[in-house]
């Protein structure tokens, strides 16, 4: 068993965003990883954005929000808006910009 942190108050360590994923705004963006498989294939952790808006590509992963609210746009696909107990699941290799309203952190499970 994992000893795992309150999510929404678990201290969390700088990810810096790469300069070419900023479409507008200073969004920062901190994480904590609570599990990773042996394999590395399997992470689970905590995600936090502040207000910007930005663009990624994603990995298979579920994701629960557990503050703050963003408008996800999947490119050729659906414009999903996120808030606090809103479940996502995002599919390996879709481009994405997501527009952060309110800073976000959510509640990962990523497979590779």
């Amino acid at each position: 068993m994992v000893n795992v942190p309150g999510i929404a108050d678990a201290d969390l360590e700088p990810e810096p965003l790469d300069p070419e994923q900023v479409v507008s705004g200073e969004p920062m963006v901190t994480g904590k990883v609570l599990w990773e498989s042996p394999d590395g294939r399997q992470i689970r952790g905590i995600w936090q954005i502040t207000p910007g808006v930005v663009t990624d590509t994603e990995a298979n992963e579920l994701f629960v929000v557990v503050s703050g609210r963003a408008t996800i746009e999947v490119e050729g696909g659906q414009v999903l808006e996120v808030g606090p107990g809103d479940a996502c699941i995002l599919r390996e290799g879709d481009r994405t910009q997501w527009t952060v309203h309110e800073t976000l952190r959510k509640a990962y499970h990523i497979s590779l």
